[in-house]
């Protein structure tokens, strides 16, 4: 690295105008610079960071990838490179290959990796290529860029030192130049209508995957209000569900931990530690719940990349609203509170005594690797930006291209994971529990193309830029995007572009598409896979069904239900499922309070040829008590979901439950309407 960083110094202060200036110094800038040298023009990378790769070298080494097949070019050689790295004996140093299920011989890459690797195969990448790099250089985002006749000419960082260039690229994960050059962009989430979408906005009822797993009270004094909330829960309602807002999905850092012996840290104390901060988990744990990090992506040597996981894990949810467009001082402090907050939570699940025995057990077992980010206490040097700013182009990607609804025109390049949003809210719902608001996994069905319109502005705005990490596109899409594959795939399409529009003298947004990929294929990107359209799911919303309707997510459960949102239609997000074949006692608990009167009591479930055809269900309503039974293997004919269970005099509180007892296939609990007979 050292003789890297000596080169590229010499070269930086050698050049003062380049064919293409690069700010940032992630993995998409690397491959962008790469494949600018490739194609034999001048670039330098001008990076705010002094660790080149973001996340890929952060922490992110359990790469979200969805079908590898997809990944290409540049991004697949990176991958390739750190299969060359481990196939090197030297390099397993506290475990042996064949202890690692990862690492297999029929394989031509490796898509699991230790931070350092990642880090060493950037800069080996610079070194090869003779790439200059400014490290710790920060856009002068007030006055530092010049733009004359729709064109940036050159950008200027805090330290006074102007980097000129005919073609410039953004590729950070805020978007810094974009915004400071005058291009459009969105931070937030939009309503579904804007783009015609199902899975945008404000998402409670979907909001099943880390989320509380049972009813948890948010008060510092139980039950009571007036006593205020416990930390980092919001006092303000979520939201009405599709509803467009200004917030972003949770950030948090990807940390590598490990359990071998000779090369483990113990995780710290933060200056200002808190165990109240944690008063949240601990009452949650003390319900029962053993979730909390049950889920380590193992990594070479006895390491992990520890993502967020459960409904109280390392996403700091509700914590880096602001973070997308604030100044540098702010960012930094918001960063310092994601640190200090995440290993704090370390140090709460392996020191605190309200923590249970077995899961303090497990928590000891592991600590910060001592070989990784060995300038930083061992502690990440990026945080997982999972979105900021996102371009507005006259193309903006949305759910209905990765589905396949409508064809995507000009492609340069994959995506394929999922449609992925991390948790965005914490709030008090309205039976006085606390709820996550905002996580949704969803494929889009199978590799879908990513537009070159995507990541290049308007023309009216800026004619010289070019944009592969903060592309343009809607919350929902850029879950799947935002992918480092994805990111490196896009920034040697956009790198290529830049070439191309440079030796035709044009705007990046006349470059001949034809040409581009042509050009390419050539260098192995994958442009185009087989798939089908796959259309959105079929979702009843509650507060649109007539009567008073209660989703599973209400209910309360005993024993042991799946999620699912397979078959169509359900109400909300998916349904539970009790599998007959445990024998298992099960029940769930449909609850609400309901003025005297006659109702249709409707239960809603999905029919299929595996489901019981005797579900035992008891409508209790006061002092009265009606029993029913229900045949899931007919087709429901309420709204193609419900199925009346009869007409009953009901008042107060009144409790569906339906049970598992004596079923003879699986039972399914969607949700319960009582409409009011007239």
């Amino acid at each position: 690295m050292l003789l890297a960083s000596c080169f590229t110094a010499r070269l930086s202060a050698a050049e003062t105008s380049y064919d293409v200036v690069i700010y940032g110094g992630t993995s998409a800038a690397i491959a962008a610079a790469v494949q600018v040298k490739r194609m034999g023009k001048s670039v330098v990378v001008v990076s705010p960071d002094k660790h080149l790769g973001g996340l890929t070298s952060g922490g992110l080494g359990w790469t979200d990838s969805g079908n590898k097949a997809a990944i290409g070019g540049i991004s697949r050689e990176f991958y390739q490179r750190v299969r060359k790295h481990y196939d090197d004996p030297s390099a397993w140093r506290q475990q042996k290959p064949e202890q690692y299920s990862r690492y297999k011989k029929s394989e031509d890459a490796m898509w699991v990796f230790e931070p350092h690797v990642a880090e060493q195969i950037f800069e080996d990448l610079v070194a090869e290529y003779e790439i200059p790099v400014v490290r710790d250089a920060w856009l002068d985002r007030e006055n530092g860029v010049e733009v004359k006749d729709g064109k940036i000419v050159s950008i200027k960082t805090l330290d006074g030192k102007t980097y000129r260039g005919t073609i410039f690229m953004d590729t950070t994960y805020e978007g810094d130049l974009m915004a400071s050059a005058g291009v459009s962009y969105f931070v937030g989430r939009e309503a579904n209508e804007v783009y015609d979408e199902t899975m945008d906005g404000v998402q409670t009822a979907r909001a099943r995957s880390h989320q509380f797993d049972y009813p948890v009270d948010p008060y510092v004094v139980k039950g009571d209000p007036s006593s205020g909330l416990l930390p980092k829960i919001s006092d303000q309602p979520p939201g009405v569900d599709g509803q467009g807002d200004k917030k972003v999905q949770a950030y948090c850092f990807r940390t590598c931990l490990t359990t071998a012996q000779d090369n483990m840290v113990p995780f710290p104390k933060p200056e200002g530690y808190d165990p109240n901060d944690y008063a949240l988990l601990a009452r949650y744990l003390a319900g029962g719940w053993k979730g909390v990090f049950n889920k380590f992506d193992p990594a070479p040597n006895f390491k992990t990349d520890v993502n967020n996981h459960g409904g109280f894990s390392f996403d700091n949810i509700g914590m880096n609203y602001d973070y997308p467009e604030a100044s540098y001082e702010r960012r930094k402090e918001i960063i310092k509170e994601h640190e200090d907050y995440q290993i704090g939570l370390l140090y709460f699940l392996s020191n605190d005594p309200s923590v249970p025995a077995d899961i303090q057990a497990k928590m000891k077992k592991w600590g910060l690797s001592k070989d990784e980010f060995v300038d930083n206490h061992n502690w990440p040097h990026q945080l997982y930006i999972r979105e900021a700013r996102r371009m507005v182009s006259d193309f903006v990607m949305s759910e209905q291209y990765l589905r396949a609804l409508k064809p995507t025109p000009e492609s340069v390049g994959l995506g394929s994971y999922n449609m992925d949003s991390h948790n965005v809210q914490r709030y008090v719902d309205k039976n006085g529990h606390v709820r996550n608001e905002g996580d949704i996994q969803v494929s889009p069905g199978g590799a879908y193309p990513i537009s070159y319109r995507s990541i290049v502005p308007k023309k009216e705005e800026c004619e010289n830029l070019l944009v592969p990490v903060c592309v343009s596109s809607s919350h929902i899409a850029y879950g799947s995007i935002r992918m480092e594959p994805v990111f490196m795939i896009l920034g040697q399409s956009a790198a290529t572009a830049a070439v191309q529009a440079i030796e035709g003298d044009k705007a990046v947004q006349d470059v001949t598409y034809d040409e581009l990929k042509e050009r390419l294929l050539a260098d192995g990107q994958v442009l185009e896979m087989d798939r089908k359209p796959k259309a959105p799911a079929i979702v009843l919303r509650a507060e649109d069904l007539p009567g008073v309707t209660v989703d599973d997510v209400d209910a309360k459960t005993t024993g042991t239900w799946g999620e699912s949102s397979v078959v169509q239609p359900f109400v909300g997000s998916g349904y539970r499922f009790y599998d007959v074949a445990t024998k298992a006692k099960a029940s769930i608990a449909f609850t609400t309070k309901l003025e005297p009167g006659k109702y249709d009591v409707r239960v809603a479930y999905s029919p299929n040829g595996n489901r019981a055809t005797n579900v035992a269900i008891t409508v209790e309503s006061g002092d009265k008590t009606f029993e029913a039974e229900l045949n899931q293997r007919e087709n429901p004919k309420l709204n193609k979901a419900f199925a009346s269970i009869g007409e009953f005099d009901l008042s107060g509180e009144t409790t569906v439950t339906i049970t598992g007892d004596g079923a003879n296939g699986y039972v399914i609990a969607d949700a319960v309407s009582f409409v009011p007979v007239k």
